[in-house]
């Protein structure tokens, strides 16, 4: 049964629309709540514009106290940025705050904003090894009722009892991010679930087959792989209006218009200290409207939903609001993507019927 979420990403290029956008996000959230959207997905990006709201922690405080059945997650919260005693408290102090509507997704940190980590003071070539110290600590800090010592690279603690305990036991539901195939299965030997970032329905296929054969290859049995899959996500930039030509015409420029703004941002970088994180010999998937955007009337963008079911998946990651794209027009899609394509796949609207 195929669920679906939004990825609530809004760009904001002029600091002046700042309190505006975000403005324009609260109402999102509460839309997404009415229509009985699963997941409530938030970014994190800083200094740019890309993520209006910037800090999805603060954020996401803010929609569970303006929703009432919508889960918010992390997609995901960069933890190199953080540090994890604090970060774990926050996130316990959400999961009290939604009574259990938290999904605390994390991933090391942007593999192509320099600027990010720079900001913060920390260098961007220990943002892997400060993930994978950070998110022990946070295990650590969730499930020790009689506090907890720790010696590390980055971090030396000797931590009383966390405060609030989770309201979700032993710990907040959490997930981790993986852009790569070989992250996919670094993840698959584990036993654990998975976020996926934006690829065409073949690269997802073959990459969900590999997952699922890495995981029982590993040991796991068939239930134990299918409850991964069931819990993993995928995204895709999603645009619904009543014929294709509408949607193509709604979503291609809004989708290239996204894609030129970071790519612009991460080149002015380049330009002024010579710094690039990622190196990218063809282009990736994410910039192809082709293999990225799912772009059409209900029946079309419902077929492309029916692809990734095939796969196995659990759920996707919907991304409404594309780049410039205005809220109303994002809304009119969700609205329309939530009535007329969800309903095909699941009774997923009923929890709003309630």
């Amino acid at each position: 049964m195929l669920r679906f979420s939004n990825f609530m990403f809004p760009e904001s290029r002029d600091p002046a629309r700042d309190a505006d956008v975000i403005a324009d996000c609260i109402a999102e959230a509460k839309l997404c709540d009415e229509l009985g959207v699963e997941v409530l997905w938030l970014a994190e990006h800083h200094f740019d514009g890309n993520c209006a709201y910037v800090d999805p922690v603060t954020f996401a405080a803010a929609v569970l106290a303006a929703t009432k059945r919508i889960k918010v997650g992390f997609a995901v919260a960069q933890v190199s940025l953080h540090h994890p005693m604090r970060l774990a408290e926050q996130m316990s102090l959400l999961d009290n705050l939604g009574r259990g509507r938290v999904i605390v997704g994390l991933g090391r940190g942007t593999a192509y904003n320099v600027y990010e980590y720079q900001g913060y003071g920390i260098p961007h070539e220990e943002a892997a090894e400060r993930y994978e110290e950070a998110e022990g600590i946070m295990l650590k800090a969730w499930t020790s009722p009689d506090g907890f010592t720790h010696e590390g690279k980055h971090w030396s603690l000797k931590v009383p009892r966390l405060r609030p305990t989770p309201f979700t036991q032993p710990h907040p539901y959490l997930i981790r991010s993986a852009s790569s195939e070989e992250g996919a299965l670094h993840l698959a030997r584990r036993g654990l679930p998975f976020l996926m970032n934006v690829q065409s329905n073949e690269t997802t296929a073959k990459r969900l087959a590999l997952y699922g054969a890495t995981m029982a290859e590993a040991g796991y049995d068939a239930a134990h792989v299918a409850r991964c899959l069931d819990e993993s996500w995928v995204w895709r930039n999603v645009v619904v209006a009543a014929t294709d030509e509408e949607a193509r015409r709604i979503g291609i420029p809004a989708f290239e218009a996204m894609q030129e703004h970071r790519k612009t941002l991460r080149e002015k970088i380049y330009a002024e200290q010579g710094i690039i994180m990622k190196h990218e010999t063809v282009p990736p998937a994410r910039v192809n409207h082709e293999a990225a955007l799912i772009a059409g009337s209900p029946a079309t963008v419902a077929a492309k939903m029916a692809e990734i079911e095939a796969t196995g998946v659990g759920g996707v990651i919907c991304s409404f609001r594309l780049g410039p794209m205005p809220a109303d027009v994002a809304a009119g899609s969700i609205r329309l993507f939530m009535e007329e394509v969800a309903p095909r796949f699941a009774n997923t609207v009923a929890a709003a019927a309630e």
